[in-house]
């Protein structure tokens, strides 16, 4: 986006866009169903063609959507707006489209209106914002983690390692988890038991992933340990897309495996026994390594179907022909089907899958057009 435009500017330019990528994404979609109407699989790809689209942008103009979660079944809303099956987004950049300025969650209704869940103040080292990243959680005890990476020009110069922000269910800040291990928290992934929780998080500044278990009360939550659980991914400042390095995280429990999406990389790693190793496993084994349909992965989730979803930032291996993409593959390796959500490059970014019953629905951004795209397998509204 340029930075130059103007707030009404930069309105009528995102609503040309969203236009535009509606037919495109139909277009897609019927592309997606064609290719696969005849290929024989025991399990049916999970990526779907019907969407709604709706804005994140707020009242103060932050742009970039990047973390995107879903309020879990059991979350403790007490007086808060939060209900169960309703989608975070959280923002990275402001109004100016400056890096690492943003300062909003957003809490987005089903008639399309973004609604500020939570709007942080100026980050204490100097920043003017917080840069809201992709490590965005919600615990079920009635909090919102989210990883912020400053930066006091919109440059990856000034990156600063910034911090996990525990927000409670009303959208007030509760706390800052900060320390030597915590250096760009870039996204994450949690286990949740109730009263404590397991949260692996990416570190873009320092290319590890960091295991930190966490106590859950009504008062807040405690870091009880952290430790380096992966290293080594390749990570660097990039001008387009501010950092690059380890990024998207899926947990599998039945396994005791971490999956990790490393851009730089250009692949996704598997870390084994993340839950209680105490040292480091590297980078852990290349699950997916795919030239053609990988441009440099960044979030992830896993599908219902038991494949792994991630999105690519098209600053890695990039490829013009297939821009703002999101590719599903086996945890075997086996590509199985991809879906364009922008006919720009590095529109895709953070997202996240919602089963509730027999509904299952498909969150994702474009940050090209600062949307949410709510795609759902049965016609049903969660909000």
């Amino acid at each position: 986006m340029n930075h130059s435009l103007s707030s009404y500017a930069r309105k009528q330019k995102i609503a040309f866009n969203v236009k535009n990528r509606v037919i495109w994404i139909v277009c897609a979609g019927i592309a997606l169903f064609a290719a696969f109407s005849g290929t024989a699989r025991a399990v049916d790809p999970f990526l779907p063609d019907q969407f709604t689209i709706f804005s994140t942008v707020p009242p103060n103009g932050d742009v970039n959507p990047y973390g995107v979660a879903f309020v879990p079944q059991g979350f403790q809303s007490g007086t808060g707006p939060l209900r169960p099956g309703q989608v975070l987004v959280s923002n990275f950049n402001n109004k100016m489209n400056l890096q690492g300025t943003g300062t909003t969650i957003v809490r987005v209704s089903s008639s399309g209106q973004p609604f500020v869940f939570f709007a942080g103040p100026p980050h204490p080292g100097g920043s003017t914002g917080l840069g809201l990243s992709t490590a965005l959680a919600i615990l079920q005890g009635g909090f919102v983690i989210v990883g912020n990476v400053p930066s006091t020009d919109g440059t990856s110069k000034t990156a600063m390692p910034g911090s996990l922000l525990v927000i409670n269910n009303q959208g007030h800040l509760v706390s800052a988890i900060s320390g030597p291990l915590i250096s760009g928290p870039w996204d994450m992934t949690v286990i949740d038991e109730g009263n404590q929780a397991i949260a692996f998080v990416s570190m873009v500044l320092s290319g590890n992933v960091v295991r930190l278990n966490l106590g859950v009360s009504s008062s807040g939550v405690t870091v009880t340990s952290t430790t380096v659980i992966a290293s080594g991914y390749a990570h660097r400042g990039d001008p387009a897309a501010f950092e690059v390095g380890p990024t998207g995280l899926v947990y599998d429990p039945t396994t005791d495996v971490l999956y990790v999406a490393s851009t730089a990389d250009n692949a996704v790693f598997s870390v084994q026994n993340p839950r209680t190793r105490n040292s480091s496993g590297g980078k852990g084994t290349v699950v997916y390594a795919d030239a053609v349909h990988l441009h440099g992965p960044l979030a992830m989730a896993a599908a219902p179907n038991g494949d792994l979803i991630v999105a690519n930032s098209d600053v890695i291996n990039s490829n013009p022909l297939l821009p703002s993409e999101y590719v599903e593959f086996t945890k075997q390796g086996k590509f199985i089907s991809q879906l364009s959500i922008d006919p720009a490059q590095g529109g895709s970014f953070g997202l996240a899958v919602n089963v509730a019953g027999q509904q299952a629905f498909l969150a994702a951004v474009d940050d090209n057009t600062a949307t949410l795209i709510l795609w759902r397998t049965l016609v049903s509204d969660p909000f």
